[in-house]
C-alpha cells in the first residue's frame, strides 16, 4: 500500500505516547528478495524493494512509545514439479511510517510445461523463463508499491528455445537496474544500490541470475550471474553425455541463495529440481546524537557512529522503543 509519511504528534518539538519526545530518523529499508525458479531455464529472483532517505532525503519522525519493525524474509525456493514461480520475498515495514515490497519470484519451467512461467512482480521483478524448445516468458514488473523514486526494477524476459538450441532465462531485477534478457545464456541479475548509512558503503538489493538451458554438445546455456548487492548466481549446468543434455533435472549444481541482510534475489535453476531462496531484508534507522531509544530482540543492535549519531540495525523483526 502507499506509504504514510510521518506520524509525529503535532510539531517536531511535541511529545508522543508516554511523554517521550519524537525522534527524527534517516532510514534505509530493504525487503526480502524473491526466490529463483526451479528446473531448466528458470528465472532469477527479483531483489527486495529498496528505499532510503540517506543522504539528503525526506526523513521520518517517529513518535514516542513502541513501534513494530517487520524485516521481510527471503522468498522460499520453488520445487519440482514447479509452481508457476518461486515465492516472493516478504515486505519490510516500519510501523505506520514506511514500507518496501518483497522481491518477485523467478518463473519456473519444465519439460512437461514448455511455456514455463512469467516472473512475479515485486519490489524488483523476477526473471521470466527461457529454455529448450520453450516459449519466452516475460519478467515481472518492479516498484510494486508505486513509489517515487522507484524501489526497484523489472526482471528480464527469457530467451525462446529454437530448433533444439537452449535459451537462458531472464535475470531478476535489482534496485538500480533491470535484469537482463538473454540471447543464449542466462540473464544477469540487475544491480543493487550502494549506500553509506552505516558509515561504510554497502550495496543492497541485487537481482538473481537467470538459469541456463544447454544443449548437446555443450551449446550455450551458461548460467547468469547475480547482480551486485547480494543477488545469487544461477546453477551451473551439468552437460552430461550424448545424445542430449538439456534442461534435465538433477543435471546442474545448485544455484546460490540471495544474501541475507541485503535482500538479494535467488539464482535461477539450469536443471535442478530445486530453486534457491531469496535473501532477507534489513532496516537501518539513523538518529541525531543524544537520541534515546532501544531495540528488541537482542539480535538487533544500537551503535554509535563516529560523528556521535546513533544507528539502530534490525536484521530480524522486532520493536523500536522511544
Amino acid at each position: 500500500m502507499p506509504i504514510i509519511g510521518s506520524f509525529g504528534s503535532g510539531s517536531k518539538g511535541g511529545y508522543g505516547r508516554g511523554g517521550a519526545k519524537p525522534i527524527i530518523f534517516d532510514y534505509l529499508i530493504v525487503a526480502g528478495g524473491g526466490a529463483g525458479g526451479s528446473y531448466g531455464g528458470s528465472g532469477g529472483g527479483g531483489a527486495g524493494g529498496f528505499r532510503t532517505s540517506f543522504p539528503g532525503g525526506t526523513t521520518i519522525e517517529i513518535k514516542g512509545g513502541s513501534t513494530p519493525i517487520t524485516v521481510g524474509n527471503g522468498g522460499s525456493f520453488a520445487t519440482y514439479p514447479p509452481s508457476a514461480q518461486g515465492d516472493n520475498g516478504g515486505n519490510t515495514i516500519i510501523g505506520n511510517y514506511i514500507q518496501a515490497s518483497g522481491g518477485g519470484g523467478g518463473g519456473s519451467t519444465s519439460s512437461s510445461n514448455p511455456p514455463g512461467g512469467v516472473g512475479s512482480p515485486g519490489g524488483s521483478g523476477g526473471g521470466g523463463t527461457g529454455g529448450f524448445n520453450c516459449q519466452s516468458r516475460a519478467g515481472g514488473s518492479g516498484n510494486a508499491g508505486g513509489y517515487s523514486p522507484p524501489e526497484g526494477s523489472a526482471g528480464g524476459t527469457g530467451g525462446p528455445g529454437n530448433n533444439g538450441v537452449g535459451r537462458g532465462a531472464g535475470g531478476g531485477g535489482g534496485a538500480s537496474s533491470a535484469g537482463t534478457s538473454p540471447a543464449v545464456n542466462g540473464g544477469t541479475g540487475g544491480s543493487g544500490t550502494a549506500n553509506s548509512i552505516t558509515g561504510s558503503p554497502v550495496t543492497y538489493a541485487g537481482g538473481g541470475g537467470g538459469g541456463g538451458c544447454p544443449t548437446y554438445p555443450n551449446q550455450g546455456g551458461a548460467p547468469g550471474s547475480g547482480g551486485p548487492g547480494g543477488g545469487g548466481n544461477a546453477g551451473t549446468p551439468r552437460y552430461g553425455s550424448p545424445p542430449m543434455a538439456y534442461c534435465k533435472a538433477d543435471r546442474d549444481q545448485p544455484g546460490t541463495n540471495g544474501t541475507d541482510g541485503l535482500g538479494g534475489g535467488g539464482g535461477g535453476s539450469s536443471g535442478s529440481n530445486t530453486g534457491t531462496a531469496g535473501g532477507s531484508g534489513v532496516v537501518y534507522l539513523r538518529a541525531p546524537a543524544g537520541s534515546n531509544f532501544s531495540v528488541t530482540p537482542g539480535t538487533n543492535t544500537v551503535t554509535t557512529l563516529p560523528p556521535g549519531e546513533k544507528l539502530a540495525t534490525f536484521t530480524v523483526s522486532g520493536t523500536l522503543k522511544i
